[in-house]
C-alpha cells in the first residue's frame, strides 16, 4: 500500500491552551507500527501536564487500522484493525495517526465499533490489573467494587461476574475507584484492599499499565458480550476542548470519546 501522506491533523496542548495543528505524520521506528487512528478516548488529567512536557499531544487510548509497520515487527500486518492503551511517557493518540509500539498493540473486538474499542483499553486494563493483578482474585473468593458505576467501576463488575459479593455476603477483595471514606471504611475489614483513587496505609495503590496480554482476554470478553464500554459522549477531533469540558462535568457517565475519522 502507497503512503503519500506528510501532514496530518493532530490535537496538542499548550501551556496556552489546546490547539489543532497540521503535524508531519511520524515514520515507523523499530519495533512500531503506524495507526490510522479512527477514535481516541480522554481522561481529565491530561490537561494537567507540566509545562515542561508540553506542547503534548492528549489521549492515550485508540483504536483504528494499521497503516505500515516497521520491518522488525512480525505480527502485525497493514490493514489490521487494532487497539490499545498506549505509554504515557509520549505523545498521545489524538491525531490522524499516531506511532504506537507493537507490543501493546492488539487486535480490535469485531464486536465493537472503533469508538466503543477506544472507550475499553484504559478503564478495562484498569479494572482487570485491580481484580486480578493487584487484587489477585480467585474464582472462590468475592468481591466487593466500590464506585460500581463510574467508568472503571462498571467495567469491574462485569469482568468480577459471579464473584460479586451481594448486599449481606462478606468479601475478600475491596476494589475501590472512588477513594474518601468508603475507602477508609474498607481498610482492616476485608484481607485485601485495592485502590486506584488514594494511598492510603494498608491499601494497595496502583497505576495502570499497559498490556498486551490482558488487553487480548477483554477483547475476548467484550466479543462474547461479558463486557461492555460505555460512553459519555462522542466528539468530533476538532472540538477537542468540548470533550475536554465534558470529562470534567458532573454527571459524566463513561468515557468521552474523539472521533477522528469516520466508521467504514
Amino acid at each position: 500500500m502507497a503512503f503519500a501522506m506528510s501532514t496530518m491533523r493532530a490535537v496538542r496542548l499548550h501551556p496556552e491552551g489546546l490547539v489543532q495543528e497540521a503535524l508531519e505524520v511520524p515514520r515507523p521506528e523499530p519495533g512500531g507500527a503506524l495507526v490510522r487512528v479512527h477514535a481516541a478516548a480522554i481522561t481529565r488529567d491530561e490537561l494537567t501536564w507540566p509545562v515542561d512536557r508540553l506542547p503534548a499531544i492528549p489521549s492515550y487510548e485508540l483504536s483504528g487500522v494499521v497503516e505500515r509497520v516497521a520491518s522488525d515487527v512480525p505480527d502485525l500486518a497493514e490493514g489490521d484493525e487494532v487497539f490499545a492503551l498506549t505509554p504515557f511517557d509520549r505523545d498521545g493518540v489524538a491525531a490522524e495517526y499516531a506511532l504506537v509500539p507493537a507490543a501493546v498493540l492488539a487486535p480490535k473486538p469485531r464486536s465493537l465499533t472503533h469508538a466503543e474499542s477506544a472507550a475499553l483499553p484504559m478503564p478495562g486494563l484498569t479494572a482487570w490489573q485491580g481484580l486480578f493483578v493487584h487484587g489477585a482474585l480467585r474464582d472462590d473468593e468475592r468481591v466487593r467494587v466500590l464506585g460500581p458505576s463510574g467508568g472503571v467501576g462498571h467495567l469491574a463488575v462485569q469482568l468480577a461476574g459471579d464473584r460479586l459479593a451481594g448486599p449481606e455476603e462478606t468479601s475478600d477483595l475491596v476494589f475501590d475507584t472512588v477513594g474518601g471514606d468508603a475507602l477508609a471504611a474498607a481498610v482492616g475489614s476485608v484481607p485485601r484492599v485495592v485502590s486506584i483513587a488514594e494511598e492510603v496505609e494498608g491499601v494497595t495503590y496502583f497505576v495502570v499499565e499497559p498490556s498486551r496480554t490482558q488487553l487480548l482476554e477483554v477483547a475476548r470478553l467484550a466479543d462474547a458480550r461479558q463486557v461492555t464500554p460505555e460512553i459519555d459522549s462522542i466528539f468530533p477531533l476538532e472540538d477537542a476542548a468540548a470533550a475536554f469540558a465534558r470529562v470534567a462535568e458532573r454527571g459524566k457517565r463513561g468515557k468521552v470519546v474523539l472521533r477522528v475519522a469516520d466508521e467504514p
